[in-house]
């Protein structure tokens, strides 16, 4: 059985759920001290996150992940326990498997093989892995990065163990995300019975036709990277619950994910200009989860799709769909960012899952980049 798929059932039998590392991260240094990277704990309130580094000379390149898991779930909808790894019809199964312990055990092993045969190689190396990454990712990597610019500690290449592929190993790599802006809308109407409505403002009918202007607004065309920027209503409350009143306020959550042809601050200047067209008054707040980002060359593409050639012997795509990573907080200190992880299609499901021999291919896809970038 592959030292990789070692790793991964000793890290999914730790139930790290959410911000919750488990021990996770405990195992990891562990492996890595041994080999003379350097361990240094950067914890934040109920976040636990760790840097391990080997080497002090530019250029640095940085693994990056997430030790902590969404819930599992309902248990009985679950074939296995999810905290309990199991192999059944070459897949191994168990929260985490693919999002992202797969990769973080990947990482590790190429890690470890490379070293036994460059042990004087180039550059740096470092893991940093964090316990908040599925949750609101307020005290992970993004503070992480905060102590790492505050002394000059410069990120030259970062690889993202995130699950980026579709059909096998190593088909797609995103090498940049749209960009997330969250927004709670307050609208404030006056309550009263509905037999009285000339005593009463209605915030939902007052709301409604804002509401058609918003999901029709034509943001951006996008661009050769990217699609369009997306507005999406996540949730919509008002009411009492009774059948007879009419609400006296209407909250609103909703979320634009954006290209690089906008800002946060043109969304936020034109989402007010359609609220203010509609005459209702309204508090409007906003949270930005993370800015857009894009790799669009340099020494880490081109290492990456080397790598995964020499491996598999296809070529991969280049891709910047799906939601946000921790790369958001990596990219705009200048480093190159790009993902490369296991198949996507459980992650977050019941029964999520990895294909035992996929791990061992992508773990050497991980040591031929490191031996790409740091061997000359």
């Amino acid at each position: 059985m592959s030292e990789t798929l070692e790793l991964v059932k000793a890290l999914i039998r730790r139930e790290s759920v959410t911000p919750n590392d488990a021990g996770c991260q405990d195992l990891i240094a562990a492996r890595l001290i041994p080999l003379d990277f350097i361990e240094e704990r950067m914890d934040f309130d109920d976040t636990q996150n760790i840097w391990l580094r080997r080497g002090k000379q530019a250029p640095l390149l940085v693994f990056l992940g997430h030790t902590d898991v969404v819930p599992p779930g309902p248990l009985s909808a679950w074939d296995s326990p999810p905290f309990v790894p199991t192999i059944r019809d070459g897949k191994l199964y168990g929260r985490g498997a693919a999002d992202m312990k797969g990769g973080i055990a990947a990482f590790i092993t190429a890690v470890e093989r490379f070293l036994k045969q460059h042990p004087d190689h180039q550059g740096s190396i470092a893991v940093m892995l964090t316990s908040d990454e599925e949750g609101i990712a307020t005290n992970g990597v993004v503070k992480m990065v905060d102590v790492l610019e505050q002394r000059n500690e410069k990120i030259d290449w970062c690889l993202v163990g995130e699950p980026s592929s579709d059909k096998h190993i190593g088909d797609v790599i995103r090498v940049g995300r749209r960009g997330s802006l969250c927004a709670k809308l307050t609208v404030k109407g006056i309550q009263g019975h509905v037999a009285y409505p000339e005593l009463a403002e209605n915030p939902i009918h007052s709301f409604a036709p804002a509401l058609k202007a918003l999901t029709e607004e034509i943001w951006d065309n996008g661009n050769e990277f990217f699609p369009p920027t997306s507005l999406q209503v996540s949730n919509i409350n008002g009411g009492t619950g009774a059948e007879n009143i009419i609400p006296g306020s209407l909250e609103v959550q909703f979320n634009l994910r954006f290209c690089t042809e906008l800002d946060e601050d043109i969304i936020k200047q034109r989402t007010t200009a359609i609220l203010d067209k509609h005459g209702f008054d309204y508090d409007l707040a906003w949270r930005l989860s993370g800015k857009p980002f894009l790799t669009s060359g340099g020494e880490l593409i081109a290492a990456t799709h080397a790598a995964i050639h020499s491996v598999t012997g296809f070529e991969s795509v280049d891709d910047t769909g799906g939601g946000t990573s921790d790369g958001r907080f990596i990219a705009p200190t200048g480093a190159q960012v790009l993902e490369l992880g296991p198949l996507n299609a459980s992650i977050h499901k019941i029964n999520e899952h990895i294909g035992i021999e996929e791990m061992d291919v992508l773990s050497a896809m991980y040591e031929q980049i490191l031996v790409n970038l740091l061997v000359a």
